[in-house]
């Protein structure tokens, strides 16, 4: 009897994160699914059923495609260098040496910034007008200003950079608390082996990094699939649509200019990317899990 109470009692303290979890999360799901084969439009108040007309209309759309292609480029992207370079920091930082905590927290320090404001001072330094840092510091030595935010060819790469900058040392410190935990012992069996330094990290450290690696290729992934303050705030979508991703690209579709449906088709494509990369992803740390047991 008073197991059953107990079980009551669990389950009314988690029905209000229930609740606004079926609200929040799964009717709009839902919504988008059903929404996406129909002709809704704030234009449009008579809803009709179309079938599969706006996912037709999205692949033959080439901004649309082109927005797609470059938010999956950018979430690879982004999860490969942040999670090395944020690696490399916290296996270099997690010694003992003067000034190493000052560091860890100038390393960490852009990751409590705001992505907007970030992708404001950037778009700042990197104009290609006359008072551009970058460029200015680039002509001082010698060298040609270059358009980061106006070539089309660079300016998504010139945006990864900048986020992987600001969220790099946030996942290093992920890292670093992961290799607190891992036994200073396997390292001095590694040593007395005559294991080098580089033969130690891919066989001791990099395998007992499993836990903050699955972590943190599993964000990386999913924030870079999501971004959008960045972009806005940098290109907006330019030049032409060459930084358009499908976060700007459903936004745009779906409150500028009124086609709601065509919008909630292009979530719903979206919603089902980030289900297969993660799969992906996911599949590959398990097995990588399996040969380390």
């Amino acid at each position: 009897m008073y197991n059953k109470q107990r079980e009551r009692v669990f389950m009314l303290m988690i029905l209000p994160a229930f609740i606004g979890f079926i609200v929040l999360f799964i009717a709009p799901t839902a919504m988008s699914f059903f929404y996406s084969l129909t002709n809704w439009s704030v234009y449009n108040p008579d809803i009709k059923f179309v079938g599969l007309d706006n996912y037709k209309m999205l692949f033959e759309d080439v901004k649309t495609v082109s927005a797609i292609k470059t938010t999956l480029k950018y979430a690879v992207l982004i999860t490969i260098f942040q999670n090395i370079i944020a690696i490399l920091l916290a296996v270099y930082l997690n010694k003992k040496m003067a000034a190493v905590n000052f560091v860890k927290s100038l390393v960490f320090l852009p990751a409590v910034l705001s992505i907007l404001v970030v992708g404001f001072l950037f778009q700042y330094i990197m104009t290609s007008a006359d008072y551009g840092l970058l460029n200015n510091i680039i002509q001082f030595f010698g060298g040609d200003p270059v358009n980061w935010l106006g070539d089309s060819k660079i300016a998504i790469y010139s945006v990864l950079v900048t986020q992987v900058w600001q969220w790099a040392g946030w996942s290093m410190v992920i890292y670093i608390a992961n290799l607190k935990s891992i036994d200073t012992a396997l390292y001095e069996a590694a040593e007395i082996d005559g294991a080098g330094k580089i033969r130690t990290f891919f066989s001791v450290t990099l395998p007992l990094l499993y836990p903050a690696v699955s972590f943190n290729l599993l964000m990386s992934l999913i924030g870079g699939m999501k971004v959008f303050d960045v972009i806005f705030s940098m290109t907006k979508g330019g030049p032409g649509y060459a930084t358009e991703t499908i976060m700007t690209t459903l936004i745009r579709e779906g409150f500028n200019s009124g086609r709601n449906a065509y919008a909630s088709a292009l979530a719903v494509v979206f919603f089902i990317a980030v289900f297969i990369l993660s799969r992906i992803v996911i599949t590959f740390l398990n097995k990588w899990e399996r040969k380390l047991s």
